[in-house]
């Protein structure tokens, strides 16, 4: 999956504990073998991401689950995806990180990463989605852009407290 250019955050974010945070970093660039361009992805991601890079050399395990987050997001950005797979970024996280997290992922896209986002907050996913699937028991009920699922009557009865 790496090879061809995905990358998952899987949910619960699964850091490596008892590795540093650069060495969870180091792990999500494995496959690229141009040096240049894992110092310069390192720097992008602590450009992304600077409470990494003040707590480089702390033990990922020891990271607020907010922080954890962000590591494994940019451990997935170390490979340096076309798509990126995020499973559930705000699960457990206080308000003040979902809208960071949230606020970075628009930005990942917004750079030409393409981004597949699954996520029980629907509101704030579909905010900043640019289409949109509600499933039901595993199967598609809907679709539509982000804007339009949100002013769906059926979404907001179901999904939006509305």
């Amino acid at each position: 999956m790496v090879a061809e250019g995905i990358s998952q955050v899987p949910e619960g974010r699964h850091i490596f504990s008892g590795l540093s945070v650069m060495e969870n970093l180091q792990m999500g660039s494995f496959l690229v073998k141009d040096r240049s361009k894992i110092k310069q992805t390192f720097d992008e991601v602590f450009e992304r991401f600077p409470i990494l890079k003040q707590r480089k050399n702390q033990d990922a395990a020891t990271l607020s689950s907010g922080e954890q987050q962000m590591l494994a997001m940019g451990r997935a950005l170390m490979a340096n995806p076309k798509l990126i797979l995020l499973d559930e970024p705000s699960m457990g996280l206080a308000p003040i990180f979902i809208n960071e997290i949230f606020d970075i992922i628009k930005e990942i896209n917004k750079q030409g990463t393409t981004v597949l986002l699954i996520e029980q907050n629907a509101k704030k996913a579909l905010s900043i989605a640019d289409r949109g699937y509600v499933l039901s028991t595993g199967k598609v009920q809907l679709t539509g852009t982000g804007s339009e699922l949100l002013a769906n009557k059926e979404v907001q009865k179901a999904y939006l407290g509305g």
